[in-house]
């Protein structure tokens, strides 16, 4: 096939300057926030979507998840998308694919129609990161290289903390359709800026094969988990057919997708990464961490607002606090990388965001605001130098010609570990608000000396007998959910200290000092 630029054209293009390099700098740096930002914006937002579409809110986690999960998928295929038809119309085409798919969520009709069209929004997503980061690397001068990752990075750090907070504000004061809608305009802006500032600098392109049966495989045993993971507990778990099917599914596909692509010459996936130590333990500690730490961000916004009365512009704004500090302490840290073991840095990450989860699992139903807000910052800590620490320890021993294949699969795994954690998490939510119950309930059968005062004062108070007793049953499941969720976060926090030491099983890594973005 014929390319827009040959090789050594394309090497040849000047670094662009003034006012082009600023504008088309904006437009690839609205193409990341975009797709960032929809990975948090829905957080805050589910129990507006699951009451407006008339579903529970474990139910609308779905949103969450199966983005996610469509995500994590589309990954493996960006560099064979990039190397067939070149980073800018690869770019520029995820882009307007995901601003189409962005109105589709907004008109949706029903969950069903919304879960769709959200498969589709993460499904085509997945070039956007590494296209917007390879693209604005290539019109930068080689020694301001470290100015364009600067604004890829703060371009990432900055999208999760408004993905809470505007999210909350428009599902409180407009519909939580226009969560999708913004993304129209801004997608349409970014498409054109991109597409027509960037053709004539596209890459070379190239036909070659794609592993179609470890794709197919890989699919598989993904979609099939996190189908099982989000309909378990609606299911009662192993005792529905459908639960056994999806999990036998997921196994043979799993164990077939290994074999195949450990014996597939060009294999979509590159498995023989994890004969590094280093990368196999980073990979490992990057994705169960990451795990953890999504599990929180969609457990608290559920817990605030379905059972601490919070608003969803309120519960986005407890959030907030944890990337404003990841902004600006992320280029401390970096700047520091060059000279510091990433294995220390890696220990303060976990260690941070440890104590963070062990602050909310001390949380009362009645806690003010500010107390909400300092484990955020506590939170803040570990991720502004947590991304940086463990994409430093993976890459160690990767040679330079394997590190996109390497950046590839550990991305995929890290946003695939994130959507069953999303799934997992409130599973278990369920699960221990449902023992909780049982256990105030039996309390309540006993017609402990408590109960009956508290009976008695809300008689005196003016209520009714079944008032009365409705009113402390709805105590008693708030107090069940709330028990349930620090629960979790003692459970969080106690994951997050345990992984340390599997930091110290991989060999001393150092940055070259250069930026990293938590995507």
């Amino acid at each position: 096939m014929s390319s827009p630029a040959s090789p050594g054209q394309a090497g040849a293009l000047p670094p662009l300057q003034g006012m082009p390099l600023a504008i088309i700098s904006i437009g690839l740096a609205l193409g990341t926030f975009m797709q960032v930002l929809d990975s948090t914006i829905a957080n805050v937002s589910i129990p507006t979507i699951s009451g407006n579409l008339g579903v529970a809110p474990d139910q609308g986690t779905w949103v969450i998840t199966l983005f996610a999960m469509a995500n994590g998928v589309s990954v493996p295929l960006t560099g064979w998308l990039m190397g067939r038809y070149g980073v800018v119309k690869t770019f520029a085409a995820s882009v307007a694919a995901f601003t189409f798919a962005s109105f589709l969520c907004g008109i949706a009709w029903n969950l069903p129609s919304l879960l769709l069209f959200r498969i589709l929004q993460g499904a085509v997503s997945g070039p956007m990161i590494p296209g917007s980061q390879a693209l604005l690397i290539s019109i930068f001068a080689p020694s301001r290289r470290g100015l364009a990752l600067a604004i890829w990075s703060m371009t990432t750090l900055v999208a999760p903390i408004c993905g809470p907070i505007l999210g909350g504000w428009i599902s409180d004061n407009m519909s939580w359709r226009w969560i999708f809608f913004i993304n129209v305009p801004v997608g349409i802006l970014c498409t054109i800026v991109c597409y027509r500032g960037l053709i004539t600098r596209e890459t070379p392109t190239f036909r070659r094969s794609i592993d179609t049966v470890g794709f197919f495989f890989l699919l598989t045993w993904v979609c099939s988990l996190q189908v099982m993971l989000d309909r378990g507990e609606d299911l009662d778990w192993f005792n529905s057919p459908l639960v056994v099917t999806l999990g036998i599914i997921s196994a043979v596909a799993f164990v077939s997708w290994l074999i195949w692509e450990l014996t597939e010459a060009n294999p979509i996936v590159d498995l023989s990464l994890f004969k590094s130590r280093n990368f196999a333990v980073g990979t490992l500690v990057f994705c169960l961490t990451y795990a953890v730490f999504f599990g929180g961000n969609v457990l608290q916004p559920l817990w605030l607002q379905t059972r601490l009365g919070y608003i969803a512009t309120w519960a986005g704004l407890v959030a907030a606090p944890s990337g404003v500090v990841a902004v600006l302490l992320t280029p401390v840290f970096a700047r520091f990388s060059a000279r510091v073991d990433a294995r220390i840095t890696g220990t303060l990450a976990l260690v941070a965001f440890g104590i963070s989860f062990l602050m909310r699992g001390y949380l009362t139903p009645d806690v003010s605001f500010a107390v909400l807000v300092i484990p955020m910052l506590v939170q803040g800590v570990a991720m502004s130098t947590f991304f940086v620490s463990m994409i430093t320890i993976q890459l160690k021993d990767v040679p330079p010609q394997q590190t996109p294949s390497a950046s590839g699969l550990s991305n995929f795994a890290r946003i695939t570990f994130g959507g069953f954690a999303a799934s997992l998490t409130t599973a278990f939510w369920d699960r221990r608000e449902t023992l909780h119950q049982s256990h105030l309930a039996d309390l309540q059968a006993q017609r402990i000396p408590e109960w009956q005062q508290a009976l008695s004062s809300l008689r005196h108070a003016g209520a009714g007998a079944q008032q009365a007793v409705g009113a402390l049953s709805q105590q008693v499941v708030n107090q069940a959910s709330t028990v349930a969720a620090l629960d979790i976060f003692w459970l969080f926090g106690v994951l997050s200290i345990v992984m340390v030491p599997l930091i110290w099983f991989t060999r001393r890594s150092l940055s070259g000092g250069g930026p990293v973005a938590a995507d």
